[in-house]
């Protein structure tokens, strides 16, 4: 079975940018970079201070880097607040190449788990950096014109649930209703933790189906 659809309008070489989340760095990435080079797309990891570079920064870069692998498609894969600068970076841009956007454990609606670190803990929003309004705020609805699918975990293991109750399902540090917004394409869950959502082979694998075919296969019972 071929990599990639032959019909759909993503038949030529596919690149796909990895976005970390907070106080991560691109190496935490390399197990998923591997597994999404292994479907066959060319896969880049996008490194940033997440706490330390302005928003702007980031995103300016972010740009330039998707213009470098244009004109084929160019997609997103954004862990936590990556997912968010994901977002960001295609809500409005009407310059760049076609993709779509896979956001893993993102809390597009806001995480209060980041509310409660800022109001718990001394210097806590100074440790959240210039994403802090981002985080704590997320969006209302996702606008954007790239298809976005996001995948949340449910296995509710974590620093966020330390620090402050989550309610209803959640990874440990991102409740599943924080995952999920009007306007995305495809949702679904997937028994692991937030950071186990990097090293997981059915994540990787409903990630590469989606950049595909803008949809999720169904997660295997019990995969993670």
């Amino acid at each position: 079975m071929g990599r990639h659809s032959r019909d759909g309008p993503y038949s030529m070489t596919e690149h796909v940018i990895l976005l970390h989340g907070l106080w991560m760095r691109g190496f935490a990435l390399g197990l998923l970079h591997r597994r999404l080079m292994e479907e066959g797309f060319r896969v880049h990891r996008f490194d940033y201070m997440s706490v330390a570079a302005k928003q702007e920064r980031v995103l300016a870069r972010l740009h330039a880097s998707m213009l470098d692998y244009a004109p084929g498609p160019v997609h997103l894969v954004g862990h936590s607040l990556g997912g968010l600068l994901a977002l960001r970076a295609c809500l409005e841009a009407q310059d760049l190449p076609p993709g779509r956007i896979v956001c893993l454990g993102s809390p597009l609606k806001g995480s209060a788990a980041a509310r409660a670190f800022a109001r718990l803990w001394r210097g806590g929003e100074v440790l959240l950096g210039h994403n802090r309004e981002l985080l704590e705020l997320g969006l209302e609805a996702w606008k954007g014109p790239r298809e976005v699918g996001v995948i949340a975990g449910c296995m509710p293991i974590g620093l966020g649930a330390m620090l402050s109750p989550i309610s209803g399902e959640h990874d440990g540090t991102v409740a599943v209703q924080e995952t999920q917004v009007p306007g995305l394409a495809a949702h679904c869950v997937v028994e692991t933790s937030h950071t186990g959502l990097l090293f997981s082979a059915e994540v990787a694998r409903l990630t590469a189906h989606f950049l595909r075919e803008g949809r999720f296969d169904p997660p295997m019972k019990g995969a993670s």
